[in-house]
């Protein structure tokens, strides 16, 4: 299994991973998202998704930054 992070800041941001976690679904491997807000960091916002194999070509949006993990133990 791997997670993909995609961050930004700012409302835009905001706005734009919400429609880019909406559009996750459906793609080959897809497992499950979330849109993570955090109170310590009010202008930050993180899709997490959890991908079975390789995440495949994510159209990640512009000024958003990405990260993809290999899960090594989970619980």
């Amino acid at each position: 299994m791997n997670v993909h992070y995609a961050e930004g800041k700012g409302a835009a941001a905001r706005a734009a991973l919400h429609a880019f976690l909406n559009a996750l679904p459906g793609r080959p491997g897809f497992l499950g998202a979330e849109l993570l807000l955090s109170p310590e960091q009010p202008e930050l916002t993180l899709v997490a998704s959890r991908w079975a194999g390789e995440v495949p070509p994510l159209p990640v949006p512009p000024g958003a930054r990405a990260w993809t993990f290999q899960v090594q133990a989970n619980r």
